[in-house]
């Protein structure tokens, strides 16, 4: 009797599907061709672009916890301004006490001063949506329409209690030293702190990234996106998840909230509110519970704003809606659409 050795039979994705799959991947560079032929200069071109991705993946770092937290947990969290509210005004606190090291001349003291303060807003904005959750969400899971309420509501004492502890005025926040003015490439100058940003999120982008695709609690996240009562039948505390996420992706708000006053140089209580607007259409674009999705949003959102804020001042107010509408009529689900399982 001879051995024979039966090798599985693999099956490919039919090559349609692999390109369907593909082409919201190549939407980023057709947009950045198409602003380079209509803007016609190069170097304002690579300005634009530059800050484009800055401004995109910004609003990627604030997005990216909300539409986990979505997908995860079916809440629709109004109050995530909130957050980035309250870490763009601890972060500013910090630096103002890290004064020293932010006047310094020295590139360590100045990025030790930025990431101290952000540190330390991911830890306060980490704590207050641990109590955000517990006092506020919890109660109505599974209800949208009294989420909505009480999360705006949420918002609102945030930002009245913001104006207790630092005062209702508009604030200027002042960069580090390192990181004013801009860097000079051929005839194109691009802002220090926009690369920096630009650094930041690539990297925060790969690390969940790595964390939801390769690591157990990325796994179980994923896994109660799609079924979170066979988790549950598995043993683990679906719940005690939940709250891992929600504090996580506020931690996510404060950080871009400090960015965000950083690059905006000023922060005002109702900050957090006015950007929701970009945060809601980049989760909406990438498909709810989607990371990748959100990335590609967020610097689809960035890129067409910058171009068309310099082609088209006026259009510019409109053309990120017009963006999620021309999506949505592509896909209704968004880019990458997380779908649960029934």
């Amino acid at each position: 009797m001879s051995d024979t050795t039966i090798k599985p039979r693999i099956e490919k994705a039919p090559v349609l599907e692999r390109i369907t799959t593909a082409l919201p991947i190549a939407l980023v560079p057709v947009l950045a061709v198409l602003g380079f032929v209509a803007i016609g200069d190069p170097a304002a071109w690579l300005t634009l672009t530059v800050a484009g991705l800055a401004m995109g993946l910004m609003i990627f770092i604030m997005a990216s916890g909300l539409t986990v937290v979505f997908g995860l947990m079916d809440v629709i969290n109004f109050g995530h301004g909130a957050f980035i509210s309250v870490g763009a005004f601890v972060g500013f606190s910090i630096l103002i006490w890290l004064g020293g090291w932010t006047a310094s001349s020295s590139v360590f003291l100045n990025l030790a001063a930025v990431f101290l303060a952000i540190l330390v807003s991911m830890v306060a904005t980490g704590l207050m949506g641990y109590a955000f959750e517990r006092v506020i969400v919890m109660p109505v899971y599974g209800q949208h329409l009294k989420q909505i309420l009480v999360t705006m509501g949420g918002l609102i004492v945030a930002q009245q209690l913001i104006h207790v502890f630092w005062g209702p005025d508009e604030i200027h926040v002042a960069r580090p030293e390192s990181l004013r003015g801009s860097i000079v490439i051929g005839e194109a100058a691009i802002e220090k702190y926009r690369l920096v940003a630009v650094g930041i999120g690539v990297a925060l982008f790969l690390a969940m990234r790595h964390v939801l695709k390769s690591t157990k609690i990325g796994l179980l996240v994923r896994a109660g996106v799609e079924n979170g009562e066979m988790v549950e039948a598995l043993g683990y505390r679906i719940r005690r998840l939940f709250l891992i996420v929600f504090m996580v992706g506020s931690a996510l708000a404060g950080l871009g909230g400090v960015m965000w006053g950083l690059y905006q140089e000023t922060i005002t209580a109702h900050m957090g509110s006015e950007i929701m607007v970009l945060v809601f259409i980049v989760v909406i674009i990438g498909g709810l519970g989607s990371v990748e999705g959100c990335f590609i949003g967020a610097l689809l959102v960035g890129l067409l704003s910058n171009y068309t804020a310099f082609l088209a001042p006026k259009v510019a107010l409109v053309s990120t809606i017009a963006l999620m509408v021309i999506i949505l009529m592509w896909r209704p689900q968004g880019l990458y659409p997380v779908v649960k399982a029934k």
